[in-house]
């Protein structure tokens, strides 16, 4: 007698046997079709999640490839050295005041070969909430015209005092007015 003879001679004398693992096979198929589309769905929400932060990160609200970044000038804009400077006072209070926080005082900076090659550069003193400083920083070197930033001292508030950071900035932007 032969194995496949002795299993079919089994099977054949008790049917239930034959029928458990008839059921059994259908719910292992079952099971794995469940699985795997469970799987996809997954895979499916982990994608627009990813669509989602990406979105976020870039600032809008759809993915398009005809907006690639931000609009403007890559470099400040004026007439003359003095109106460039301007603009470039008037964006780091503006992103400070935007953040939150206030600007003490702000100054020009003039480094006679930074000038002659058309680089403007501005210190301002302001006072920020600590939360916020990340945000300042990342919009300044992130938008445009582009800045940089050069100088960054950050000084905490002693015991007793209130809770914000004291900090001076120092940004360089790039003036292309003189050629």
């Amino acid at each position: 007698m032969t194995s496949a003879h002795s299993i079919s001679g089994h099977l054949t004398r008790r049917p239930n046997v034959s029928a458990l693992i008839y059921v059994a096979l259908v719910v292992v198929c079952c099971l794995t079709t469940l699985f795997a589309i469970t799987d996809l769905v997954e895979r499916y929400r982990v994608r627009n999640a990813s669509f989602e932060t990406l979105s976020r990160l870039e600032g809008r609200d759809q993915i398009s490839s005809k907006d690639v970044g931000p609009r403007g000038s890559p470099f400040l804009e004026g007439q003359t050295l003095t109106t460039a400077g301007a603009t470039l006072l008037q964006r780091i209070t503006s992103i400070i005041s935007n953040a939150g926080g206030t600007v003490v005082s702000s100054e020009m900076v003039q480094r006679g070969a930074q000038i002659k090659d058309g680089y403007v550069t501005a210190i301002a003193n302001c006072e920020l909430e600590q939360e916020t400083l990340q945000k300042v920083l990342y919009e300044i070197e992130a938008g445009l015209p582009f800045l940089f930033i050069d100088q960054l001292q950050v000084q905490t508030p002693l015991e007793g005092q209130s809770g914000r950071l004291r900090v001076v900035l120092g940004v360089t932007g790039l003036w292309t007015g003189t050629k």
